[in-house]
């Protein structure tokens, strides 16, 4: 097939950005000739297999559903853009795709833009929803509900990662036909479990050919010095808990900090966001910042991991880094509810029953994570290795990518 893959944004970092590296490096391998369409000003640090990439002009003006900064590009809110800058967003983009047709699909990602964009390609297409956009833009926003609605009508498929974001797109934007509810993936070759001596060697390796950073003036880098900040990390006796996510209030990272207060572990806080400041004025002395790693240190970090911690307060619709931390054989804890619950399910078919109510606790719950965060902290080397084991299992078995890849066509193959 031809497919057309449109994403308005880059290709690190974030869920949505990773799911479309991800499908693009899958789908060409699998054959496909892919063409990449997104903002990405680095492509060369990703791999996205044989697709080509495109980078659409669009005057400078991004509408994005969180406010981060975005190399060359004014970034603002979706709903505070006027619908006539709107309008000129989406026939930027959808010209750009007009110029690469014909094509089997134009595969969007977000039902805003990105449903409106390939609508007006008027090619075949299909739409991921992500929870991103319903829930951030254009959730109790009318004029955005039915842009959204009527962008939908035409699509040949849309596709929800979750049962909890099928809900929400119905909430938001009505019920709709031609539904396929398909997680998200994780690259189970890439997050593997390795012996640790192994792993940390490698992770320093990789801090050191980090790009210059003076000051993490930019917050979408890793911070300067990390090689010598993890080699004296993990020279330090104790259990570590890793978070991997953006550092917002709505994250709950505060919640995981509060919770390790009482517990003798260090932790390591992966990314970038607005409350990172205020995180770290609460944070105790064995907690370490890293700032933004991508999958390259990643794929490092967490075999050096004994517990990996989702807190989020806010409905997720998938837990990706969670997936991933299960991958690596490092057994995931995760706020019970939306797509995050949805995670711990997968776990407890794979878990020995004794610990099956480990995979989650009660959300906002400083209580409920000390506990569950303090049974697996208590478990022996052993029992962890064993619950490690039926973490991978449950990774491998329902959250490849190529797995994902193959399922996201399926509706047009038939």
């Amino acid at each position: 097939m031809r497919i057309l893959l449109w994403h308005g944004y880059l290709l690190g970092g974030t869920g949505s950005n990773v799911y479309t590296r991800s499908l693009a490096r899958e789908w060409s391998r699998a054959g496909h000739e892919v063409v990449l369409f997104c903002q990405e000003r680095h492509p060369e640090r990703y791999d996205i297999g044989a697709a080509t990439l495109v980078q659409p002009e669009i005057e400078g003006l991004l509408p994005v559903f969180v406010l981060d900064r975005y190399e060359g590009l004014e970034a603002r809110l979706l709903q505070d853009l006027s619908r006539e800058q709107l309008d000129r967003y989406v026939e930027l983009n959808a010209e750009a795709l007009r110029r690469h047709l014909p094509a089997d699909l134009v595969f969007a990602n977000h039902v805003l833009p990105g449903a409106a964009v390939a609508a007006a390609t008027g090619a075949r297409f299909a739409v991921k929803a992500h929870g991103s956009e319903l829930e951030y833009s254009m959730r109790g926003r009318p004029e955005l509900e039915r842009w959204g609605r009527s962008s939908l009508e035409r699509a040949a498929a849309i596709f929800v990662g979750s049962a909890h974001i099928h809900l929400a797109l119905e909430q938001v934007v009505g019920p709709q036909k031609r539904v396929f509810e398909v997680s998200p993936g994780v690259d189970v070759e890439a997050f593997a479990p390795r012996p640790r001596e192994q792993a940390l060697a490698a992770l320093v390796d990789q801090a050191r050919r980090d790009p210059l950073n003076p000051g993490a003036a930019d917050e979408r880098l890793p911070d300067p010095g990390n090689a010598e900040r993890f080699r004296a990390f993990f020279s330090q006796a104790g259990a570590t808990v890793v978070y991997m996510g953006k550092l917002l209030e709505n994250k709950g990272v505060h919640l995981l900090l509060e919770a390790l207060r009482d517990l003798d572990a260090k932790a390591i806080v992966v990314g970038f966001g607005d409350y990172r400041r205020k995180l770290e004025q609460m944070a105790g002395p064995n907690v370490l910042f890293t700032g933004a790693l991508e999958h390259r240190h990643l794929v490092n970090l967490l075999p050096l991991a004994d517990v990996a911690v989702t807190p989020s307060i806010f409905p997720e619709a998938f837990g990706m880094v969670a997936a991933e931390a299960a991958a690596a054989g490092v057994p995931p804890l995760v706020a019970r509810h939306s797509g995050l619950a949805e995670i711990a399910e997968g776990l407890e078919r794979e878990y020995p029953e004794k610990w099956r109510e480990l995979t989650g606790f009660s959300n906002g719950d400083v209580s409920s994570l000390r506990s569950k965060l303090e049974a697996l902290l208590a478990l022996t080397q052993a029992q962890r290795e064993l619950l490690g084991q039926a973490a991978r299992r449950a990774a491998v078995a329902n959250w490849s990518w190529q797995t994902v890849a193959e399922r996201l066509l399926q509706p047009f193959t038939i």
